[in-house]
């Protein structure tokens, strides 16, 4: 080969292995000599986040914006209110030093508008996410892309207020799916007298709120998950900001919050198997998260029908509106209070006083102060204009003197809520709790005496049923300790449900005896555990069963919705769980490569929260005594629910230790 040649295709193999040094050099930086134009991209080194051209479902006109692993996932938009009509954009360094994204006509539509830049600058794209203006003599970052965003936050970003310079950064959702410009909805962080809470508006007025920060979660949110394994934050940065953003340990938990066009603030995450985001949680799981759906001096529960009622002593300011599910006038006092001031002193001749409301998320816009709870009380009492105080051990005392508005009923989590009334309501909650206790206390004899008349019998014919025992004897038990919502369901009914208890509807066997599966009537799935004879179990863990699960109400135990009891038959109904239990996933060689790790984290999570319900947030403290896995029963969604409370223990309200004389438990 000739040696002129040689040389000549080695400068030409040179020269072109220097181009493509530069180009993978620059593949996330742009210059004022190095651009990027429709419909090239910037790749963060990790390869999960995209900057580039991209065009919404549904349109043809192109965006810059940023986008996580999927075009489908887009978390910033640069020219959101001014589109590209053609595919001739460029995004490129301006003269001024600003990043610019310029129209076929080179015309400005878009710009960083950073002022009074001293020296040449150059656009980095980082691992995160982040479009970052820096100076490029002294690397100092000049704008970045994080501080400005738009529907989504990230890990990083930060809602943030400053009430010194005006200056707000929010959520602001698209106007549809196919519309990235600023649509009727935002997210931002409101401040009142130092109590931090996150809004959501529909245009200028308020859609929904998280109730106060405490330090570790908004207690207005009962379903909570990043405040307890992540790091979410807020506060004062001490430059006059009150920021509130959260971080993630590792990109395998990479998940954020996306603001949609309707209004719904979503957690989502990453779905590597289907390779798109899923939704985990949102601020809109019921209509109570309407926020002041019920109006003022009104709760919302959304297990309750109909969703809104008055607060005790109060009654409906308009009951034919009231009646036909129209809310929004609230309600207002039945009873004056006697509070009044007299040489600026409060006088009374019957105190007013206050009645407790559990577990809600609390009015808005309360006024904070750092006292005592019994120092909160006696001020709010003091003053006229009080209506109601809570106490939460970070945030301190909170009262409010105006409407009591967006009150939520919540079965985990919340803060107890002491409303002021007048002392007629207080003698008429008095008696009635007079009632209560009578009747609780003739019930409760009734049910030793009734235990006591078993357990003679039961002596006196050892290894047989009691003399004596009948359905009506266990039904009128039930009756004492009030569990007049359950379902009494015939014998022949279930047996028709199950198809006689046909081997084929068989679903497991428990230590209590065989569960089935049924069908009601009315289309229903159930599950139904049938006593067996040969069971070493009996009418006490049936009766405890019974009576333990009926008081409670979480999404992550099973629900109990009947019983039957006629001669020898004693069974329970419950929801139906199509996966039935975790046991069968976890040591089925094929069913287990069904839980991922994301699957198994919210399979822990859900256990957990069961578990803090049971012992510290439901209206009895409860020990389980038999958790395994055989008890951890999943929905269609894999989702965890405990069951099986026949071992369970009641403990009292202020009991955290107690002595047992009765081995229990597998």
């Amino acid at each position: 080969m000739d040696f002129s040649y040689c040389a000549y295709l080695v400068s030409v193999l040179f020269i072109l292995c220097c181009y493509l040094l530069q180009v993978s050099v620059g593949i996330d930086t742009i210059t004022s000599s190095h651009f990027i134009k429709d419909p090239e991209t910037l790749i963060s080194n990790d390869g999960n986040f995209t900057f580039g051209f991209f065009s919404p479902i549904n349109s043809t006109n192109r965006y810059i914006g940023i986008w996580w692993k999927s075009q489908s996932t887009i978390i910033w938009v640069a020219n959101r209110n001014q589109p590209l009509n053609d595919s001739n954009g460029i995004v490129t360094i301006s003269e001024d030093g600003n990043i610019v994204v310029l129209n076929g006509k080179k015309q400005v539509i878009w710009s960083s508008n950073v002022s009074n830049i001293a020296s040449n600058t150059s656009c980095q794209f980082s691992d995160f996410g982040n479009l970052v203006l820096l100076e490029s003599t002294t690397g100092n970052t000049l704008w970045q892309s994080i501080q400005q965003p738009s529907d989504t936050l990230i890990p990083g970003m930060k809602l943030s207020i400053n009430k010194r310079r005006g200056k707000n950064i929010n959520l602001e959702s698209w106007k549809s799916p196919s519309d990235p410009s600023v649509g009727n909805f935002s997210c931002s962080t409101v401040e009142h007298l130092h109590i931090i809470e996150v809004f959501v508006w529909n245009d200028t007025r308020p859609y929904w709120r998280s109730g106060p920060w405490n330090g570790g979660v908004f207690t207005g949110i009962q379903t909570m998950t990043v405040a307890y394994f992540f790091g979410f934050q807020a506060g004062d940065d001490g430059e006059g900001n009150t920021n509130i953003y959260y971080t993630i340990q590792n990109d395998e938990e990479f998940f954020m919050y996306h603001l949609n066009s309707q209004g719904k603030l979503e957690e989502t995450w990453w779905d590597d198997e289907k390779k798109e985001m899923q939704v985990r949680w949102t601020n809109r799981e019921s209509e109570c998260d309407v926020y002041g759906i019920c109006g003022a001096f009104a709760r919302c529960h959304s297990l309750s029908s109909p969703i809104c009622s008055c607060l005790r002593g109060f009654e409906p300011r308009n009951i034919h509106e009231w009646n036909i599910h129209n809310w929004t006038g609230g309600c207002v006092r039945r009873t004056p209070l006697q509070c009044e001031r007299v040489n600026n002193k409060t006088t009374s001749t019957k105190e007013d006083g206050f009645l407790k409301l559990h577990m809600v998320k609390v009015p808005v816009f309360a006024e904070g102060l750092a006292v005592t709870p019994d120092i909160c009380r006696s001020l709010c009492l003091e003053n006229c204009s009080c209506l109601a105080y809570s106490h939460e051990a970070v945030i301190g005392c909170m009262t409010w003197t105006g409407n009591l508005l967006d009150i939520e009923q919540l079965e985990n989590g919340g803060l107890d809520l002491y409303v002021r009334v007048a002392y007629a309501e207080l003698d008429r909650r008095r008696n009635k709790t007079i009632i209560i206790v009578i009747t609780v206390i003739v019930g409760t004899l009734m049910v030793v005496i009734f235990a006591y008349i078993i357990w003679r019998r039961a002596s006196n014919h050892p290894g047989g049923s009691p003399e004596g025992f009948s359905s009506d004897n266990v039904i009128g038990e039930m009756s004492q300790v009030k569990l007049h919502e359950l379902l009494i369901f015939d014998f022949e009914k279930l047996a028709t449900a199950t198809n006689n208890f046909h081997l084929s509807n068989k679903l497991g066997q428990g230590g209590f005896g065989p569960v089935y599966k049924g069908k009601l009537q009315d289309g229903r799935e159930i599950a139904v555990k049938r006593l067996s004879r040969a069971s070493g179990q009996g009418l006490e863990e049936f009766m405890n069963e019974v009576v333990v699960i009926c008081k409670l109400q979480h999404r992550n135990l099973v629900r109990l919705l009947g019983c039957c009891i006629e001669g020898d038959e004693k069974m329970l109904m419950y929801e139906y769980m199509p996966n039935k239990s975790l046991d069968a996933f976890i040591f089925d060689p094929s069913k287990n490569k069904l839980l991922n790790w994301r699957t198994r984290y919210n399979i822990i999570e859900g256990i957990a929260r069961g578990l803090l319900y049971l012992h510290r947030d439901s209206r009895l403290r409860i020990i389980h005594r038999d958790l395994k896995a055989s008890n951890i029963l999943l929905d269609d969604e894999l989702n965890p629910k405990i069951s099986d409370f026949g071992m369970a223990r009641i403990f009292g309200g202020g009991e955290d230790q107690a002595n047992t004389n009765r081995i229990v438990g597998t």
